[in-house]
């Protein structure tokens, strides 16, 4: 799933990404909004790893989104 899909479905994504992401506060998650950018920051922050590897967090997250849509899209054409 491409970052302009989850900025604009951010709040039905918001849950998967407060499991995977616990230290991040109801005002980080208001102020990322969907964006990748301010995702990794935040990751970077609170985590502290380096830009690439919060990148790379990012983006496997986006990508369990992607499978998981795309799952479900399966399912319901059953």
């Amino acid at each position: 799933m491409n970052w302009d899909q989850i900025e604009g479905k951010w709040k039905q994504f918001t849950g998967s990404a407060r499991e995977r992401w616990g230290k991040l506060t109801d005002n980080d998650w208001e102020t990322i909004a969907g964006k990748k950018d301010q995702l990794v920051g935040r990751i970077q922050e609170r985590y502290g790893m380096a830009k690439a590897e919060a990148e790379r967090h990012a983006d496997e997250w986006a990508r369990t989104l992607k499978e998981s849509d795309r799952e479900s899209h399966a399912a319901t054409r059953l």
